[in-house]
């Protein structure tokens, strides 16, 4: 199994910053992918930015030039820097990684964590 951890969020005034932090830990093989997603209430989830296990990086279009996400510790931890934040950025926040585990070994399967909230008041 793998498991995520998510921390960092919490109310910020617009124009603000927070850093996401998701860790991933079990029993893993390869992580080939890790990445944040968001949903506001009343809206369907929605890619936030993605890195590879190479550090291949997407991101949506609505934060490219604000967010930045990154690895750590042989890519088992991603963060997600959110510069400049508006409003319409307040979501709950989720880490996702696609990886190989034992149970799953040798398919990739899709984990999420648990969300953080991001909220982007003055």
């Amino acid at each position: 199994q793998v498991q995520l951890v998510e921390s960092g969020g919490g109310l910020v005034q617009p124009g603000g910053s927070l850093r996401l932090s998701c860790a991933a830990s079990g029993s893993i093989f390869s992580i080939n992918a890790m990445g944040w997603y968001r949903q506001a209430p009343g809206k369907e989830r929605e890619l936030v930015a993605v890195i590879t296990s190479g550090g291949r990086t997407t991101y949506a279009d609505s934060v490219k030039g604000r967010f930045a996400i990154s690895t750590y510790n042989a890519g088992n931890t991603v963060y997600l820097q959110m510069n400049s934040l508006k409003p319409e950025d307040a979501a709950v926040y989720y880490c996702s990684a696609v990886a190989v585990s034992r149970a799953s070994w040798p398919e990739n399967v899709e984990v999420w964590g648990q969300g953080t909230l991001v909220t982007v008041t003055s």
